[in-house]
């Protein structure tokens, strides 16, 4: 069985957004017992991860370290058509991912007790952000 469902979520910028429940959901409405759960994001300039999902501390420490590797408005940037911080969201969405490949068991989301699954947006503004979730399995 493959299943296939389109997700959209406003950010109100940067910032990581908890969307475990809402990929959750669709796993659970797709029917899927055993398999896969692929999460797309469809942009340059965001980007998924599988984090820790307890203590936001974690998030924003990560926020800071990206900061110092891609920061914005770097005086070597050459693509900054779109604003200052242009380049370092595209840098950021590179150095983290546009997917995640999660395992399904028992037709739930097989995460462990402390992940979740988090959009995070790398501009400043905010976006309407499109992602895809795909299911194969039985």
């Amino acid at each position: 069985m493959i299943f296939q469902q389109g997700l959209v979520f406003d950010t109100s910028g940067r910032g990581s957004y908890n969307i475990t429940q809402t990929v959750a959901k669709v796993v659970a409405e797709s029917g899927l017992r055993r398999g896969l759960c692929q999460v797309f994001v469809q942009h340059t300039s965001a980007s998924l991860m599988l984090c820790e999902n307890a203590d936001p501390t974690v998030r924003r420490d990560l926020e800071m370290i990206l900061s110092r590797l891609a920061p914005d408005a770097d005086p070597g940037y050459r693509h900054t058509l779109e604003g200052p911080d242009d380049m370092s969201a595209h840098i950021r969405s590179i150095l983290t991912k546009m997917d995640l490949c999660l395992p399904v068991r028992d037709g739930h989301l097989a995460l462990g007790g402390w992940q979740g699954i988090f959009l995070y947006e790398h501009r400043s503004q905010p976006q309407m952000r499109s992602l895809l979730v795909t299911l194969n399995g039985e």
